[in-house]
């Protein structure tokens, strides 16, 4: 995040799809450490290939039927793609999901069993990827990786694609049922992303609009994530 924009001032335009592939496998790659500390392979192995699974699949549905998200599609700009869908994205929505589901463990504590508890854990899941995608569609459509059919409300973003977010992040959350883990360290990239994307977007990208309800989003959500979790006395 911090050498994007310093390649860019040194290379132009050209080195964001290189910039932005390299800065979501390193992302990944951090998750998976925190989670193979507490799941370890023969755990994380199978969420990690449903998660690819079904978040590709419902990128495909989406920009071949406009269904959950709204109608858009992707250019050719990230490399490689597998029926018209990089396969970069799987690897986005894992690198936050981790993350998000550190943030719904902080708010419920341990006690995560019933299935009430499960659709509560979904529903807060699906909260904490929406508050993200707040900054990321709009930096992403900017930068020509999509575009959408039909402008919408939010900075020219639909609005039904953030009702898409929450349902694929809370269905893929109720497949996986994601037990319990290291809830520090993955706070702590939740709240990484929050702090440079505000500031990635305000300052480098000229997108004040979505830097600032990004900023207040996903600030909430981790605010009370945190609090919650100094409140329970947690080891974190």
């Amino acid at each position: 995040m911090i050498a994007l924009p310093i390649a860019r001032w040194i290379w132009g335009d050209s080195v964001i799809p290189a910039m932005s592939t390299a800065s979501t496998v390193f992302q990944c790659l951090a998750v998976l450490v925190v989670l193979l500390k507490t799941w370890h392979l023969p755990r994380l192995v199978p969420a990690v290939a449903l998660t690819a699974i079904l978040t590709w699949s419902a990128e495909f549905l989406g920009h071949t039927t406009g269904f959950p998200f709204g109608d858009y599609s992707y250019s050719g700009l990230l490399q490689p793609q597998l029926l018209d869908v990089p396969l970069l994205i799987p690897l986005a929505w894992l690198m936050m999901l981790g993350p998000s589901w550190a943030v719904s463990y902080a708010v419920l504590g341990d006690k995560v069993r019933t299935r009430r508890d499960w659709v509560l854990f979904a529903a807060l899941t699906g909260l904490a990827m929406t508050a993200w995608d707040l900054y990321l569609d709009p930096q992403m459509v900017g930068w020509g990786f999509w575009t959408w059919e039909q402008s919408g409300p939010y900075f020219g973003i639909p609005l039904s694609n953030f009702a898409g977010w929450f349902a694929v992040a809370g269905l893929v959350t109720l497949c996986i049922r994601p037990p319990r883990l290291s809830i520090g360290p993955l706070l702590l990239v939740y709240a990484v992303v929050w702090a440079f994307q505000a500031i990635g977007l305000a300052v480098f990208w000229e997108q004040p609009g979505p830097a600032l309800f990004g900023f207040v989003g996903m600030g909430a959500v981790m605010g009370i994530a945190g609090y919650r979790a100094r409140r329970a006395q947690w080891t974190l």
